[in-house]
């Protein structure tokens, strides 16, 4: 079952229109407040993000771009499972609550997968990007004699430290690309089940609701035919003392008439 509502603070809108029904629980509301705010958050870490992706590769792309990246990463990542469990503390409060509750946290559910499947999917195109345009450290050469076989020997040296260095760095900076990638797959197996929880528990409240519709109607039907049947027998009752009056009214008169003779 899928339901859809005008609330977009799922999206890559910078606003939120969340409406949250009327609720006692200040906890409820907390956990409510809590969640937008992270899905924003990751939001703007998402347009953060795709903004240097496109720096990547081009004469503005370096260390401080790099150091950017793996700092804003590093904080909506952060942000992931707290917000997980808060979803999943939210769906334990609302089993007993309220239809529209439960529709709020199906609501908050979907938005906070669908901004976390954009975030991995950015994810994704800054790892492979990254590590095809790897950034290299410069290397500082020490002054060379004047000796011709010195010099060509210090030469070959400088190249092989230079390549060693290279395939360091390169493996180093791989390594730490990757680590910033967030494994989104068992939360969203996660967020997929408390959804699927809460369209239960949805579905069992109108199949309640349809129920005791069902009921009241059977009720009102039963009513009305109790009252159509009250009404035939007073009427019947009105009938037979009508029949009675006028029976009795003529065996007056003739007895009166007897009586006379």
């Amino acid at each position: 079952m899928s339901r859809k509502s005008t609330a977009n603070y799922g999206t890559m809108e910078t606003t939120s229109d969340v409406q949250f029904a009327g609720t006692s629980s200040n906890e409820f509301n907390s956990l409510c407040d809590n969640i937008v705010t992270n899905i924003y958050t990751i939001n703007t870490s998402w347009k953060t993000l795709d903004s240097s992706l496109k720096a990547i590769g081009t004469p503005r792309d370096n260390k401080g771009l790099r150091d950017n990246i793996h700092v804003t990463q590093l904080s909506a990542n952060q942000l992931v499972p707290v917000t997980t469990s808060y979803l999943q503390k939210l769906n334990r409060i609302v089993k007993k609550g309220e239809k529209q509750q439960k529709l709020q946290v199906e609501k908050l559910t979907d938005n906070f997968k669908e901004a976390l499947a954009n975030y991995s999917s950015l994810q994704k195109q800054l790892a492979d990007k990254m590590k095809a345009n790897l950034l290299t450290s410069p290397i500082e050469y020490e002054p060379m004699a004047e000796d011709p076989e010195y010099q060509q020997q210090a030469q070959l040296s400088r190249e092989l430290a230079f390549e060693k260095e290279m395939l360091l760095d390169r493996e180093l900076s791989i390594k730490k690309i990757e680590a910033d990638i967030l494994d989104v797959n068992e939360i969203m197996r996660e967020l997929s089940a408390i959804v699927h929880n809460q369209e239960e528990l949805v579905d069992s409240i109108e199949n309640n609701i349809d129920a005791t519709a069902t009921n009241v109607e059977d009720g009102t039907s039963q009513l009305q035919k109790a009252a159509q049947y009250h009404r035939r027998y007073r009427k019947r009752l009105c009938i037979l003392a009508l029949i009675g009056s006028v029976v009795l009214t003529i065996l007056v008169i003739v007895l009166v008439v007897e009586l006379k003779r």
